[in-house]
């Protein structure tokens, strides 16, 4: 008969529920809660495993592969994947941060741009500069903001004095 389970399942019954309790999250729940059905013999086939999970029956099917092939270490194996490399190099990162900590530092992130294409051979482009010093290094340009030219000369500093005062 098709679709009937040919598996044994080696780990007791208290074995599962504990790892059941163990692990908090879904995917790995889900993977023992199918193993803990088909030792109690709550679900006989794949199809009634699956709607019983509320997986698709060739992940279940897959699932049951992965504990054959390896045991319960292989099932509980969820492989991830590294992601994409930096573009921008933890050692140029620190170089970098090393420059931002310099009083005059830069005064654009077009000027972080220009400095990394000619200090470290990166062309990068503006978003990637601004994200980098911004968001991942946390660090601010700080620029001075304009002064107007008929703007008289220690008005800024009375205007501060009155403010503590009050």
């Amino acid at each position: 008969m098709s679709g009937v389970l040919k598996i044994e399942i080696s780990e007791s019954m208290e074995t599962l529920q504990q790892l059941l309790s163990q692990h908090k999250t879904a995917k790995m729940q889900q993977r023992v809660q199918v193993l803990y059905w088909v030792k109690t013999k709550q679900a006989e086939t794949v199809e009634h495993l699956a709607t019983l999970v509320g997986r698709h029956r060739t992940t279940v099917s897959r699932w049951l592969s992965e504990y054959r092939a390896g045991g319960l270490v292989q099932l509980l194996n969820i492989q991830t994947s590294p992601g994409r490399t930096r573009k921008i190099p933890p050692s140029v990162e620190a170089k970098l941060r090393e420059e931002l900590k310099d009083p005059q530092g830069f005064s654009s992130y077009k000027e972080i741009q220009v400095w990394l294409k000619a200090m470290c051979d990166l062309d990068v482009g503006y978003t990637v500069a601004h994200k980098l010093v911004r968001y991942r290094l946390k660090a601010k340009l700080k620029v001075p903001r304009p002064v107007h030219t008929k703007q008289k000369e220690g008005v800024v500093e009375e205007f501060k004095k009155k403010l503590l005062k009050d």
